[in-house]
């Protein structure tokens, strides 16, 4: 019995080091990920990309009586809450002095008013930004995938940061789980390499920006 306990120990040893390197990890990729006042440090130095679903939106379409006096196609538009968090969102980012100067967006009704909203400019619109036609049930193609993973691996001009306003599929298609359980008006904000790659260094809710602004720490949740 002892040798048979004396053969095993290396094997437990080795389980034991392994799930220490496991749990190290684990530990290493949360402290990369930056909240609260590090996060808001390093947006205003730039270089950051934030791919963010379009704020609130109901699924229903609204009558000629309800829409946007702009919205004559009569597309899905912001509801109150879409619109005031998108307002919010907007005037913290110019409080906190976060330079975001390329914005780009679906050509979707509630995108482009998305940032409409947040006065953060008149944005380019592409369709591969836009959203299949079967909206949320819909599949995105690896084509338009992966045109916005390119997109969140371009590095902004100096001292800036892009943003580009989108949907839900486009999101989870592009980048699978780091996209998973994402919200309404909900921001992954990723850090590129240079070379091709980006980190995701951050996941900024829409109501967490009036918070970051006055100083507060931002939820975990």
């Amino acid at each position: 019995m002892k040798r048979c306990c004396a053969r095993q120990t290396p094997l437990l040893f080795s389980l034991t080091v392994l799930l220490a390197c496991m749990l190290g990890m684990t530990a290493a990729h949360s402290a990369d990920m930056l909240t609260g006042k590090p996060l808001v440090a390093a947006l205003r130095k730039g270089g950051y990309v934030l791919i963010m679903r379009h704020a609130s939106s109901p699924r229903a379409r609204p009558s000629k009586a309800t829409a946007d006096p702009g919205n004559t196609a009569l597309e899905r538009q912001l509801d109150q809450k879409g619109r005031d968090e998108a307002q919010a969102m907007g005037k913290a980012i110019r409080a906190l002095g976060i330079p975001i100067v390329d914005v780009v967006s679906s050509p979707a009704f509630r995108a482009v008013e998305t940032v409409r909203q947040a006065k953060l400019g008149k944005p380019m619109t592409f369709r591969e930004l836009a959203e299949s036609e079967k909206g949320m049930a819909g599949k995105i193609g690896p084509k338009q995938a992966e045109w916005l993973r390119k997109r969140a691996e371009e590095t902004p001009p100096k001292g800036t940061d892009t943003l580009v306003v989108t949907h839900t599929p486009n999101i989870k298609a592009s980048f699978g789980k780091e996209a998973a359980g994402i919200q309404s008006g909900e921001a992954l904000v990723f850090k590129p390499d240079g070379k091709g790659g980006t980190t995701l260094v951050a996941r900024i809710k829409m109501q967490d920006w009036p918070l970051l602004a006055s100083g507060k720490a931002q939820p975990s949740n």
